[in-house]
């Protein structure tokens, strides 16, 4: 990994507006999407039963786990149904094309 912890995980012009996508980073499944030009990265892993959410469906905003159709917004991470949960954000950010995240292991609510 570079010296300040952030690793390329694919480029920028390869992730369209609505579309999400799974990477490994380590250990870590790492759910990388793009919703109204905005790109964000999370866990990748349903914080319910630790379902794969690349699996599941993203549209108008949102994250659907296809396990048991918790909902996250694909913007801030935050419960959508169930309202009193949230996917654990990573750091992002595009430098010379590329898509990079830092991941963030720290516990945050």
């Amino acid at each position: 990994m570079a010296d300040d912890d952030f690793v390329d995980v694919v480029d920028a012009d390869e992730l369209w507006d609505g579309e999400m996508e799974s990477f490994d980073i380590g250990d870590d499944e790492v759910l990388v999407l793009k919703v109204d030009g905005e790109v964000r990265a999370y866990d990748g892993i349903c914080p319910h039963q630790s379902i794969s959410l690349v699996e599941g469906e993203f549209e108008n905003g949102v994250v659907t786990c296809r396990a048991h159709e918790w909902q996250f917004d694909a913007l801030s991470g935050n419960g959508v149904n169930p309202t009193d949960t949230c996917l654990k954000k990573h750091d992002v950010r595009i430098m010379d094309g590329v898509i990079q995240v830092r991941l963030n292991h720290a516990v945050t609510h």
